[in-house]
């Protein structure tokens, strides 16, 4: 093996997400283009072929238990990883591998089969935003992020979903050949180098768990059936015929958030819906009950770290007549 060059062992399984693999493998391949050295093996539990998640079979290179040591060792996930105890035999490769490689990266739900190897232990990580709350669940020591794109812990990253693996790969390539020649990749992939905001701004919502206390579901229910109307923290307690502190209070108990607080995440949701369907930002905010549109955009910024405008060509719909593109001048 040439000095220069960069090995990059991939644990996969059978139901593992294509684009989990084929997204940082491209990466790495780009990046030879432009003067990298990366090669990259696959391994598997035996050695044998795997199923992919769009059912193609993917050749693998080695039997884990007989793959040298690697400098990078990707572990990619699957939709079934979280459902069920992720398989003694694939944990155990995976502390194997991880145990003699020089950084170890999970793409997704890959953290689960990290976790399972006790590999999460007391360690920052983040997988996709479905299913942060069960990894905190499986791995409790661990610090779970739900809103990163990716983690670094020591030598140790994590990644959300899926397309995070590519940011994570860009990460990685730029660690070993500095920014000029990941900016060259990531405009021949026509990707960001780095996507502004976390991956809240892909979930489908803010608003946490539904309240369980009737009086909390009541207000629910009333700023979701009207959001322009008044609901201060007056105005609520005088709803459900409490105090404003005793409100706050149960506010605090059961949701660990304020009444106002609260409010503004559902108005938040609903400004979101309607930039969704292809509302300008402008609209959203006068129907979502937002004073103004500088309002949300305060909103915006603190929950997701990009401007309405700029989610809405991301995320809004593809119909006639909605802008859907920052354009390449964006990435270029």
């Amino acid at each position: 093996m040439r000095p220069s060059e960069h090995s990059v062992g991939v644990l996969v399984f059978d139901g593992m997400k294509m684009l989990d693999l084929s997204g940082p493998a491209e990466v790495f391949s780009e990046a030879n283009r432009y003067g990298a050295h990366y090669r990259l093996t696959l391994v598997s539990v035996g050695g044998s072929a795997v199923s992919s998640s769009i059912g193609v079979r993917v050749p693998v290179d080695a039997d884990a238990a007989d793959a040298p040591a690697f400098d990078t060792l990707l572990v990619v996930g699957g939709d079934e990883v979280p459902r069920r105890p992720v398989d003694a035999d694939l944990a155990a490769a995976a502390r194997t591998l991880a145990s003699r490689a020089g950084r170890v990266a999970s793409i997704c739900t890959g953290a689960f089969v990290l976790g399972a190897a006790g590999l999460l232990d007391g360690r920052r990580a983040t997988t996709h935003w479905q299913h942060t709350e069960l990894l905190a669940r499986r791995c409790p020591t661990a610090r779970v992020e739900p809103d990163a794109l990716f983690v670094r812990d020591g030598s140790l990253y994590t990644s959300a979903g899926v397309t995070a693996g590519i940011d994570l790969a860009l990460a990685l390539v730029e660690q070993e050949h500095g920014p000029d020649l990941t900016r060259s990749v990531a405009r021949s992939l026509v990707v960001y180098m780095q996507r502004a905001g976390g991956q809240s701004q892909f979930s489908a919502s803010l608003r946490g768990p539904v309240p369980q206390t009737p009086v909390l579901r009541q207000i629910q229910d009333a700023v979701q059936a009207d959001p322009t109307a008044d609901h201060s923290l007056q105005a609520l307690a005088a709803r459900v015929r409490v105090s404003p502190r005793h409100l706050t209070r149960m506010f605090r108990t059961e949701l660990d958030t304020t009444p106002m607080r609260y409010v503004e995440l559902i108005r938040f949701d609903m400004a979101k819906a309607l930039l969704d369907a292809g509302h300008n930002a402008t609209e959203a905010a006068a129907r979502s009950g937002f004073p103004s549109y500088e309002s949300l955009r305060r909103a915006f910024a603190r929950h997701l770290g990009i401007s309405p405008t700029k989610y809405r060509r991301r995320f809004g719909t593809t119909g006639p007549g909605v802008a859907v593109s920052e354009g390449l001048s964006a990435i270029r």
